[in-house]
């Protein structure tokens, strides 16, 4: 029987106290850890290693994640980030969420919670990883995507998504001018509920503006209804 592969998590966390006991019980889930405390080894690792998720704090060693982020999404669009940090003002969840995190976990946490933002993260990267599915097409005016590829083309050009962006966009065109609720799309897309995290599904709202419509503040096709959610408009 063929052994079934290891996930390798890239986790740069700087508190050992925190740290190890992450590092820890996440090898007793079956992942394979590499840890480090730097900004700048992360790079390194990332660039001479193939991990399958980043778990990346903000405030860290020669480097703060946002760099390591926005760094990791130069070369690297599908690599699942989750940001894990003490600092929890909106804006550094805005900022962030724009340089191309997946996900924003506060400390303290919930050691469950964070194991299942884990696995949901790395079930859904699974998905989208090479094979010979049938292709799902998007197409909004002009704009063309596939789904499976993570890439097409927007009215600024060629796009690259994440995995979460297209689980995002496949939820929202599957089914035209039906509202969802911000903790609706959380669940159904990030697999999780919570009343405090619905401000990641308005940052990524606020991605596929920028991927899609040909004026982001004005938008004609992801639409905000007031005090119920999102709806997708063709």
């Amino acid at each position: 029987m063929e052994e079934k592969r290891r996930y390798r998590i890239l986790l740069v966390e700087d508190e050992l106290n925190l740290a190890r006991p992450l590092q820890f019980n996440l090898e007793q889930e079956g992942y394979e850890i590499c840890s480090t405390p730097s900004g700048r080894e992360a790079l390194l690792l990332h660039e001479r290693e193939p991990f399958d998720l980043i778990i990346l704090d903000l405030m860290i060693e020669e480097m703060d994640g946002f760099e390591v982020a926005r760094r990791v999404r130069q070369s690297d669009q599908r690599l699942p980030i989750i940001m894990l940090t003490a600092r929890s003002t909106a804006e550094d969840r805005i900022h962030g969420l724009e340089l191309g995190a997946d996900d924003y976990i506060t400390k303290p946490f919930h050691l469950r919670e964070l194991l299942l933002r884990v696995e949901r993260m790395l079930e859904r990267a699974a998905w989208y990883s090479p094979g010979n599915r049938p292709s799902r097409i998007v197409e909004i005016d002009r704009c063309r995507v596939n789904l499976d590829k993570l890439s097409g083309f927007g009215p600024r050009g060629r796009l690259q998504l994440t995995a979460l962006e297209a689980d995002l966009l496949q939820a929202l065109t599957s089914e035209p001018n039906r509202i969802f609720s911000r903790g609706e799309l959380l669940e159904k897309v990030w697999g999780y509920h919570s009343e405090v995290e619905t401000r990641t599904v308005d940052n990524f709202i606020a991605r596929l503006r920028k991927y899609f419509e040909e004026e982001p503040d004005q938008p004609r096709h992801f639409i905000s209804v007031r005090g119920k959610g999102y709806m997708f408009v063709p």
